[in-house]
């Protein structure tokens, strides 16, 4: 009974991880759209885009979650295809674009036997470009 039971608990363990791993991504991805969303031209260093910089904020975000961010795949598209979207490109002003972050779970698991093994976790959402600006 007792082996069983162990295998109960890192299943629970294991899933309830795979879910807040889930989490972390759709925090991830929002937090992204976000900071996409604003007036950057003040903060974002001459050597860096704007896609890079959501980039980079997607995994600090999930680094400082306790998610290895450099595993993780960060593509940022137009809605409809799967080109990349410049997010500096005053033409894509009010145009659709997608984040998805993605990873596999191996690379996350935190128990020695891969319960999820192949799988791959995934958030993707479509936000619309826009601009705001914080003023004094």
């Amino acid at each position: 009974m007792a082996p069983l039971f162990l295998l109960l608990i890192l299943g629970m363990t294991e899933a309830g991880h795979a879910f807040q791993v889930s989490g972390d991504l759709c925090a991830a991805v929002r937090e992204g759209a976000r900071t996409a969303s604003m007036d950057l031209s003040e903060v974002t260093s001459s050597t860096q885009t704007l896609n890079q910089k959501v980039t980079q904020d997607i995994r600090n975000f999930l680094s400082a979650n306790g998610i290895a961010g450099d595993r993780v795949t960060i593509t940022i598209t137009h809605a409809d295809s799967s080109a990349t979207f410049n997010l500096s490109d005053e033409a894509n002003y009010l145009k659709s674009f997608r984040i998805t972050a993605s990873v596999p779970y191996s690379q996350v698991s935190r128990l020695p036997a891969d319960y999820l093994s192949g799988r791959t976790l995934s958030f993707s959402a479509v936000y619309r470009m826009g601009r705001s600006q914080v003023t004094n």
